[in-house]
């Protein structure tokens, strides 16, 4: 793993990135206990997209949906609903699905995956391991397994590491200047 890089690079990018997430954030989304880090992790599901590209073979034609799928216990509610309702990331309008369990063939783009009782968090890792899906854990629910992207609170504020090999081995490739938004990146 590697740790952030310093400079007014990584500090613009990460400035905007920022920006991107916090204004599409409403107060009436921070409402309530842990209201705004939900608000924010679930932001950045779809906020990641236009940092990723997928292989032409993960959607059905050009203009179809970007699918973020929740599988097992989903922590947002309507907060993530709300957060992409609208939302398009190039020529893909945004639809989320929310699943007991994934796998490959599940139609995601993006998978926050949680675990539940259907289907651990480990298992929905394993489905989906060399699919051309970013999966995306969160430190404040997860059992120890780590997607692609992996949320944490650091100083009270949400970020993120990134195994960039696991998006690799799946077909998923992460810009350059996500990478260097990360807290750590795993090769």
């Amino acid at each position: 793993m590697r740790s952030r890089p310093a400079g007014p690079g990584w500090r613009a990018a990460a400035a905007g990135l920022a920006v991107l997430i916090l204004s599409a954030v409403s107060p009436a989304q921070a409402q309530g206990p842990g209201g705004l880090e939900l608000a924010v992790k679930a932001t950045y599901l779809y906020k990641l997209a236009p940092f990723v590209s997928w292989p032409p073979t993960a959607y059905a034609a050009p203009n179809a949906p970007l699918v973020i799928c929740v599988q097992g216990q989903d922590p947002f509610g309507p907060l993530l609903d709300r957060a992409t309702s609208g939302q398009a990331v190039g020529t893909h309008p945004v639809v989320v699905r929310r699943l007991a369990r994934l796998d490959a063939d599940s139609g995601c783009q993006i998978a926050y995956v949680a675990g539940g009782p259907a289907q651990s968090q480990a298992q929905a890792l394993e489905a989906v391991e060399d699919a051309p899906v970013l999966t995306v854990t969160d430190e404040a629910r997860g059992k120890g397994a780590r997607g692609i992207v992996h949320l944490l609170l650091e100083s009270g504020r949400v970020r993120f590491s990134i195994d960039a090999g696991k998006a690799e081995a799946g077909g998923v490739a992460i810009s350059s200047k996500l990478l260097a938004l990360a807290v750590a990146v795993k090769r």
